[in-house]
């Protein structure tokens, strides 16, 4: 009876400690503050929001890019056009075949976007 015991002993020690291996080899949760600033020094610093143009499939899962539409300080003015998507910021909307994929958001954009009727391109 105490051989069993003991072996019960140590399964159980060895299943703590498998578990408190999982829980510290976990990164740590960042919390609201902290993740708002790295979402910040992330956004428009890495992409080239310049080069955002062409045909632009709206999406809901699985974008290239998350944007944000605002009304003052984006990243990029949007002109949407029907035809020669050539130019930095214009944009042709398209179900098929496009060149990104954009989903628009609320919170935490790669980058921010207007809507314009002319002189589209980076802000």
């Amino acid at each position: 009876m105490k051989k069993r015991a003991a072996h019960i002993v140590v399964l159980v020690c060895i299943g703590l400690g498998c578990v408190a291996g999982i829980a510290l080899s976990q990164p740590p949760q960042v919390g609201g503050d902290a993740a708002e600033a790295h979402q910040l020094t992330r956004t428009a610093t890495t992409i080239d929001v310049s080069k955002i143009y062409g045909k632009i499939q709206i999406v809901k899962s699985f974008p290239d890019y998350k944007v944000q539409v605002v009304d003052s300080f984006p990243d990029l003015r949007v002109q949407i056009v029907n035809s020669f998507p050539d130019k930095s910021g214009k944009w042709q909307i398209v179900n098929s075949f496009p060149d990104f994929k954009i989903q628009i958001v609320d919170s935490f954009p790669d980058f921010k976007i207007k809507y314009v009727s002319s002189f589209p391109g980076k802000e």
